[in-house]
């Protein structure tokens, strides 16, 4: 850190400013009751100063290197900086304004400088290295979470820059501090984008098959905004949940082409320079770090090692799943389209059909079956309870960062008989709104740490359309599935148990990070947690028993459907990420055409079932952390369906089971090789034979 790169911030924060100490509230929430937007910049300037006067006294310590004085001292760093920024970093997606946004505007070059000024201190590598010279020597014994954070820390090193020239060094400064500017943009650009793309519809009976719980939403999201209609807001990806239910196919176009156009239709929010420069300077960033391309800087990271093992895994499921979808589409095809066969935008709307035809059953029958409170509780919470012994306790006197959030108290009894102890908070912000960015998602507030003597408090974001006040919030099946998917995470950060606060919860590579969330959602189509919590919410009686069998019979049928949206989406993020400097196209026209053809290259360019993500609207790698890591969730699902096949060979939904997952896997974060964690728990290494069942591509 040397002064030629310093950012002047200030080095002293006012007392009255809720982040100065740590919070009082349970388990540290951070008081959002007290916070303000005015609060966010100054705290984090000065967490930033605070923490580079920390590395400074480590980095010129006149005592020999230990753990204690480097890196469990590198551990302690940042606290301030810690407790300002995962506040704001949560709030930002969640319940986003032009204030906040300016905020990340200016400080994600700073961002960006702050990380550097670390991994670049020659004197805190020297003394990282003399720890690491010492292990390897035998002359330094290391507790195995000691060694594995002195490995990833010397990575980190490494990967960072260390050793290129002071020159070059520089380059990847202004880089890394242009590529984080980038990535705000992009993520400003597709929120506002997202708002203009939203149907209105002035005509009801253009929506015509929408339930009318569905319509109420509609409607409220146009008043919010002084509209008169209903206003069929956007969700991230690409196929909206609406069109499974709309009857009128010009409507349905509507907002297929609507969807599909976002940020390449000119203007301020076409996010198509954005993203070419993007590609660009990370590549450039990658070559400079000895680096083919992207890709292969971030795969030397991940559990995959390189891009070939990346390539050869996607290419593997990629002729099948086309042809599953294809085998689907003809199957739709008795039921409508054209001589051009089926469109993108009927898709859903025709999939309903065939699934209520053949399995009797289609979404609009299913939603009052699927009320928010049950599944939460009877569904989500009951499953965690069985599994892990926790139980969740609603906290209606502590505050959220909107209204809509709740927090709730997590109790943990570790062993059956023994009384119940305080585990975290999980804050659930179930709804969506005109400041919240589209999708689903985890963050964590206060990270599990023996080291620094802290609780988790995480926090899940959905995308739920709300309702009139009182009435019930009925869901989709995918909404459900999505629920328990997001409390995978949610578990992974409250059963962390380690020592560093760097290898807690989900802090693991982006392409393991979502197998324990896929685990979970298994447990919605679980016959003994379905039939808890799918009971009709005014009646109380459960579903039927045997649309609960059709259900799980269902639910090979559409999988051509999702592998395939789900793979383009995956390979047009390695197309992007494996360009050389001099391959990335410089003209935002090129961006649509490079498309099309990286998906026909890749044998997925099928018009009917379009990416899941298009490059102009794909926030994972262009906005957020997923960029050539898009991948993750395929190659995460392999573990994901080897473990559910280790759960039914063991009993299934047991405490003991449970325990094993916890105790061998959740508990142990990124504290060791993660890899090493899933053959701790499975005896032996992953088996890719349970996916290819699953998805009916064996």
């Amino acid at each position: 850190m040397t002064s030629t790169h310093e950012t002047t911030t200030p080095t002293e924060l006012d007392p009255a400013n809720p982040f100065a100490a740590p919070s009082t509230l349970p388990y540290g929430l951070p008081d959002f009751s007290a916070i303000r937007e005015e609060h966010y910049e100054p705290a984090i300037l000065a967490g930033m100063a605070a923490q580079r006067a920390e590395v400074e006294a480590i980095a010129t310590n006149p005592e020999p290197a230990t753990v204690e004085n480097t890196l469990e001292a590198l551990e302690r760093s940042g606290q301030l900086l810690g407790r300002a920024a995962r506040a704001y970093f949560n709030q930002l997606p969640s319940d986003s304004t032009p204030g906040l946004e300016d905020i990340q505007e200016r400080l994600a070059p700073l961002f960006a400088a702050h990380q550097d000024a670390i991994t670049m201190d020659a004197r805190l590598h020297a003394r990282a290295k003399a720890l690491a010279d010492a292990a390897a020597a035998g002359d330094l014994e290391l507790e195995p979470d000691t060694a594995y954070l002195l490995e990833k820390l010397m990575t980190q090193f490494k990967r960072s820059g260390i050793e290129l020239s002071e020159a070059d060094q520089d380059t990847l400064r202004d880089l890394n501090a242009r590529i984080t500017t980038l990535e705000a943009s992009f993520g400003r650009k597709l929120l506002a984008g997202a708002n203009e793309a939203s149907v209105l519809v002035t005509d009801e009976a253009d929506l015509a098959g929408l339930s009318a719980d569905a319509k109420a939403g509609a409607r409220a999201a146009a008043e919010a905004r002084g509209q008169d209609g209903w206003l069929l807001e956007m969700q991230l990806f690409t196929h909206q949940n609406v069109l499974a239910s709309l009857e009128v196919a010009a409507t349905r176009e509507r907002v297929q082409s609507a969807s599909m156009a976002r940020g390449a239709t000119g203007g301020e929010n076409d996010t198509r320079e954005v993203l070419l420069e993007l590609a660009l300077l990370r590549a450039r960033r990658a070559q400079l770090l000895g680096y083919e391309h992207h890709a292969a800087y971030i795969a030397d990271d991940a559990t995959a090692g390189t891009t070939a093992a990346v390539n050869e895994m996607l290419g593997r499921l990629a002729p099948a799943a086309v042809a599953n979808a294809r085998r689907e589409a003809a199957e739709l095809a008795k039921v409508g389209g054209s001589a051009d066969g089926v469109a993108a935008a009927d898709w859903s709307y025709l999939n309903e059909a065939v699934r209520k035809e053949r399995f009797d059953l289609d979404d609009a029958a299913l939603r009052p079956y699927l009320e928010l409170e049950r599944v939460l509780h009877d569904g989500v919470f009951t499953a965690a309870g069985l599994l892990f012994g926790l139980s969740f306790v609603e906290r209606p006197d502590l505050p959220g960062y909107h209204p809509d959030v709740r927090v709730f108290e997590v109790f943990d009894s570790v062993e059956p008989g023994e009384p119940n102890t305080g585990l975290g908070l999980f804050l659930g912000d179930f709804y969506t709104r005109e400041s919240k960015r589209g999708g689903a998602w985890m963050d964590s507030l206060v990270v599990q740490s023996a080291l620094l003597d802290e609780k988790p408090v995480v926090v899940n974001n959905l995308n739920i359309v709300k309702p009139p006040a009182g009435e019930p919030t009925l869901l989709v099946w995918d909404e459900v599935t999505t629920l328990f998917h997001e409390f995978g995470h949610a578990l992974h950060g409250l059963l962390s148990d380690v020592r560093y606060p760097s290898q807690s919860g989900t802090s693991v590579p982006r392409d393991f990070v979502e197998y324990p969330s896929q685990v979970n959602e298994m447990w919605s189509w679980e016959p003994e947690i379905l039939k808890s919590f799918a009971v009709h919410h005014a009646t109380g009686e459960p579903m039927p028993a045997q649309w609960v069998d059709t259900m799980l019979a269902s639910r090979v049928w559409g999988e051509g459907f999702s592998t395939t949206e789900y793979l383009a989406a995956a390979l047009l993020d390695q197309a992007w990420h494996q360009l050389t400097p001099e391959q990335v196209p410089t003209s935002v026209d090129d961006v649509l055409p490079f498309e099309a053809a990286a998906l026909a290259a890749a044998g997925v360019d099928f018009a009917s079932v379009p990416p899941r993500y298009r490059s102009t609207y794909f926030n994972h790698i262009f906005g957020g952390g997923y960029s050539a890591g898009y991948y993750s969730y395929i190659w995460s699902e392999v573990l994901d369906a080897d473990t559910v096949q280790w759960y039914a060979e063991n009993g299934g939904l047991t405490r003991e089971n449970g325990e094993a997952f916890r105790r061998k896997l959740l508990a142990r974060g990124g504290s060791q090789d993660p890899l090493a964690s899933f053959e701790d728990l499975r005896g032996r290494a992953a088996d890719i034979t349970p996916l290819l069942e699953r998805r009916g591509l064996a």
